[in-house]
């Protein structure tokens, strides 16, 4: 066996590529328009790692999208959280739980989904402003 993808439902394309694309910066793999069933499938990749794909899922005709409770959350390495979160929050994304022990920090996708950003290798030491900042919403 090998891992192939984990699928998300979305509610809007557009938003959904400029928060995955634009603001976490994953790259757009590959990408089908299904005119008969009615739904686009957007396949993303973080930069160095095409084997762990996410396939958003957008169906065209309107639908509300709940979370499961089964579903906790997607993580990815960074090489340096405190520089993701910066670039994060420059790009207008709201840390949910900020990287305080200088190793996790987690965000909300536009569908309320969980993504977990974790400190490759070493913890960073404890610094502000990060200590400081609360928890914002749920993670």
């Amino acid at each position: 066996m090998k891992y192939r993808h984990t699928m998300l439902r979305i509610s809007n394309l557009e938003e959904s590529l400029d928060f995955y694309v634009g603001r976490i910066g994953l790259v757009e793999t590959a990408r089908y328009e299904v005119a008969q069933g009615r739904f686009t499938l957007v396949f993303l990749t973080a930069p160095n790692d095409p084997d762990a794909q996410i396939e958003l899922t957008y169906n065209w005709d309107p639908e509300v999208l709940t979370v499961g409770r089964n579903f906790g959350h997607i993580s990815y390495d960074v090489e340096n959280i405190y520089e993701t979160c910066t670039r994060l929050m420059e790009r207008g994304v709201v840390l949910a739980r900020p990287p305080r022990d200088g190793y996790m920090a987690f965000v909300r996708s536009p569908d309320n989904v969980s993504i977990e950003f974790l400190q490759k290798g070493k913890w960073l030491t404890p610094a502000e402003p990060w200590i400081s900042m609360p928890n914002v919403g749920t993670w």
